[in-house]
């Protein structure tokens, strides 16, 4: 028989988090990231300091009509939570962008901070 875990982190709380690395800019993500984040989009995957990570949201690149839909998450551990969505938006040129996306966190002494993201794009067009 197996034993489910119980997820202890408040997810509204870790979606607040990564709704604001959509609409947040540089001062959120100097705030929110850990120290050092990996990092997987096309064309880019590495691992970022806070300092170079929060340098690719000082441009005003909103994002509009976000919609995230939880497909998953995932507690190894009292102080690390990786989760799994469906992100769908609006880029701020008006360009509909879907991805399937998965972000880590770990608890640090002054609260959760990113530590890992991914991002693979998919078609925009789909209304499911």
């Amino acid at each position: 028989m197996s034993k489910t875990k119980l997820i202890t982190v408040n997810k509204q709380e870790i979606l607040e988090l990564e709704k604001g690395f959509w609409t947040g800019g540089s001062d959120f993500y100097e705030a929110s990231a850990d120290s050092e984040c990996l990092v997987a989009f096309p064309g880019m995957a590495q691992a970022l300091t806070n300092s170079e990570l929060a340098k690719t949201a000082s441009k005003p690149k909103r994002w509009r009509d976000l919609d995230i839909r939880l497909k998953g998450m995932v507690e190894p551990g009292s102080d690390i939570v990786m989760l799994t969505y469906e992100a769908r938006a609006t880029r701020e040129n008006g360009e509909p962008y879907a991805a399937l996306v998965s972000t880590g966190y770990v608890h640090r002494v002054n609260g959760w901070k990113m530590m890992f993201h991914a991002q693979t794009p998919m078609e925009s067009s789909s209304d499911d």
